[in-house]
């Protein structure tokens, strides 16, 4: 998973960007508040961000603050990376948006524990939006089978929204996850079948007659 680093120090960035990289996951680094916000305003956002709490400004919360309040970065999971552990600062950093802290000095167990924490709520919300654009796309077909539905008098073909017309068959199998399995009703058998088969039977023994 694409993941972003942002802090001012080249010691941390270094050591955090070979873990992560070990561990599976394509890394960016950024050295500045400033240079983060453009990174994150561009395309290919990273779906992680690693923020440090104290680098030249906008500082980590503040990053965290324009984060959510744009819509495109709302998804992005944010992990504060900082040296303070009193529960004053940790509230700040939540009520900020962010997900979690990583504190310094930081051991790996934890760091991947956290990070790994990280790629499962990614993971899920991605799976919830195309479940969401599932859903979507199912009521959408739902739409389309509602309403008045052209159907030709005679051969009850259906006329589709782009004005062509098909059987019944071909519109619901197009718009739908149904397949057909052709019978005959007992209505059907009692009104068309047999009598059509007591005419073939007469017609046959008529045959024969001649013979």
């Amino acid at each position: 998973m694409k993941i972003l680093i942002a802090a001012d120090s080249l010691v941390v960035r270094r050591r955090l960007a070979s873990l992560l990289t070990a561990w599976g996951h394509e890394v960016v680094e950024t050295k500045d508040g400033e240079e983060t916000w453009r990174l994150l305003c561009g395309e290919a956002v990273p779906s992680i961000a690693i923020l440090d709490w104290v680098m030249p400004e906008p500082d980590g919360v503040e990053l965290c603050k324009r984060i959510r309040e744009t819509p495109a970065l709302k998804k992005t999971y944010v992990l504060m990376l900082t040296g303070m552990s009193n529960p004053e600062d940790i509230v700040t950093g939540l009520n900020a948006g962010a997900n979690d802290f990583i504190v310094k000095p930081f051991n790996e167990p934890e760091l991947q524990a956290r990070v790994s924490v990280g790629v499962r709520m990614v993971e899920l919300q991605a799976e919830l939006s195309n479940r969401v654009l599932e859903l979507e796309h199912a009521m959408t077909e739902i739409s389309q089978l509602r309403g008045i539905l052209p159907i030709c008098a005679y051969c009850k073909s259906v006329r589709d929204d782009q004005n062509y017309w098909q059987s019944v068959e071909q519109y619901i199998g197009h718009h739908a996850d149904v397949k057909f399995s052709h019978g005959i009703c007992p209505k059907c058998i009692e009104s068309v079948v047999k009598p059509e088969l007591e005419r073939l039977e007469k017609e046959m023994k008529g045959r024969k007659a001649l013979k």
